[in-house]
């Protein structure tokens, strides 16, 4: 599998929780951020390891009202570029937001692929 990808996946079981959250690592992970959130900080000029509140937007408006943390590359659970994306649980919203994420450019990655070796 190739390391210099973005990939995106829900980090939390999926059900009746009142969170969920969705990570997203790669090269291009703020620019994927960029193209489904808005906040009072663009993606771009994020502080890593600083929480920030928006929304996560598609063509017909919001989709959920968020929380996003980045960590920068090698500083990350898998050493590259990471955003955590915290949004409301349960299936509608948590899929919702994956959805989005892969739209705008990231790969759904597979099972165990965020703690492979070679990511780190």
């Amino acid at each position: 599998m190739p390391f210099d990808e973005t990939i995106a996946a829900i980090s939390t079981p999926i059900g009746e929780g009142a969170l969920a959250v969705i990570r997203l690592s790669g090269p291009d992970a703020l620019s994927v951020l960029s193209q489904i959130f808005a906040g009072a900080v663009a993606p771009e000029k994020l502080i890593p390891r600083r929480v920030f509140f928006g929304k996560i937007q598609d063509s017909a408006g919001k989709v959920d009202e968020v929380l996003v943390t980045y960590f920068r590359a090698p500083s990350s659970y898998t050493g590259e570029d990471l955003v955590e994306i915290s949004c409301h649980g349960g299936i509608l919203v948590t899929r919702r937001v994956l959805d989005l994420s892969l739209a705008a450019g990231a790969r759904m990655a597979n099972p165990g692929e965020f703690t492979q070796a070679g990511r780190f």
